[in-house]
């Protein structure tokens, strides 16, 4: 192994920003003088990744927004390749993004840096062309779910399932009586979470559709006590502005301890995503929702085939739970589904039971430290080329 690898990470959205950080943590572990550089957020540069670029200034979602923000994107590109150029790592890890980060790939193919694709494009999903062109680039990829590998097995991939990094990442850190006394859930109340998202467009289009059937909800069951847990880099006042329509629901916003909330929800109303799959792991059930500008979706329409778009139904391709996609979001389907979690306590416990059989298919502890375990090997094994 390397005495001291050089590793620069590329990760742009917040979830890349989680695994980016369980990923450097690992690696670190396994060589404590390994030096880790790049582009990603607040959570890997608090796990000791020097970031040449913040994520949070280039954070965009959708076909449309990208187009309209690419003079900036391909700057951001131009200002990695120079700082990969400058510091000259032995291995570049792309953590999911993949429009930017391949982009970013052929860069270092070219300066003859080994690649190392975690997390690889969906191309189980759409545009399965990718995963040869990918195959292409990457020296060595490690998908985090199990439905990933075929095609690129198919595609002459050096690809494995690793385990998802979630599985050591999310659980609670309290007994529920100490986070109910923690989050100040009265006796006999029912905690439901709203989780709109980690992007200002998100909460814009979800949001309001969530309090709406929120206020539907409370008059169904007084009980009901909302919390809504503050992503990561969201501003409270935006937060703040959608709340104020409906200060009847009194909502909690919370900032910490968001896997202790988790445990004690009865169920939560959330954007499809990540969150999902962590909800997921705490037991919790969700009412996922997603939507997008129509014109992305009509894109999106023609490129995508799959049945489900959640990640807890994915991985059983069954619907486990329900999920709601663009005209579906609205405040009577978000009612329905969300009184059922509360009045059929047959159909709650059937939702928790497909949540833990979704879970296990996850894969054992400590997925973070076997990635950076093939890394570290990676970075070894193609230097000598």
């Amino acid at each position: 192994m390397l005495q001291n690898p050089k590793i620069m990470f590329s990760a742009g959205e917040p979830s890349g920003d989680l695994h980016g950080e369980s990923l450097a943590k690992a690696v670190r572990k396994l060589s404590p003088n390994a030096e880790l550089i790049g582009f990603g957020g607040p959570k890997m540069e608090a796990a000791g990744v020097r970031l040449c670029c913040d994520m949070r200034e280039y954070t965009v979602m959708g076909v449309v927004e990208v187009v309209l923000n690419l003079r900036r994107i391909l700057g951001l590109l131009d200002k990695l390749c120079d700082f990969m150029q400058k510091e000259k790592p032995d291995i570049l890890v792309l953590i999911d993004y993949p429009d930017f980060n391949w982009r970013l790939a052929k860069k270092a193919k070219a300066m003859g840096i080994t690649v190392f694709s975690y997390i690889p494009p969906s191309a189980w999903a759409w545009r399965k062309g990718r995963a040869k062109k990918c195959s292409a680039i990457a020296d060595e990829f490690a998908a985090i779910f199990p439905f990933e590998l075929p095609v690129y097995q198919a595609a002459g991939a050096n690809i494995t399932f690793q385990g998802n990094p979630l599985i050591d990442t999310v659980h609670a850190s309290m007994t529920e009586d100490e986070a109910r006394q923690h989050f100040g859930v009265k006796v006999g109340a029912v905690p439901v979470l709203l989780i709109p998202g980690s992007r200002k467009q998100e909460i814009n289009m979800l949001l309001p559709a969530m309090l709406e059937a929120a206020v539907k909800l409370k008059a169904e069951n007084k009980d009901i006590e909302f919390y809504l847990p503050i992503a990561p880099g969201i501003d409270r006042a935006l937060l703040q502005s959608k709340l104020n329509v409906h200060p009847e629901l009194n909502i909690n916003l919370t900032e910490d301890c968001t896997y202790d909330l988790m445990n004690i929800g009865r169920f939560a109303l959330a954007t499809s995503g990540t969150v999902v799959l962590e909800a997921a792991i705490m037991g919790l059930p969700c009412v996922a929702l997603y939507r997008m500008a129509k014109l992305n979706y009509f894109i999106g329409k023609m490129l995508v085939d799959i049945t489900y778009f959640t990640l807890p139904n994915l991985l059983l391709n069954r619907g486990i739970q329900p999920e709601l996609l663009q005209d579906e979001v609205n405040t009577e389907r978000i009612f329905a589904e969300g009184s059922r979690f509360l009045h059929d306590e047959a159909y709650y416990e059937k939702v928790k039971a497909g949540l833990r059989e979704a879970v296990a298919v996850l894969g054992e502890p400590n997925a973070a430290e076997r990635v950076a375990g093939r890394i570290l090997a990676a970075a070894e094994k193609f230097s000598k080329r």
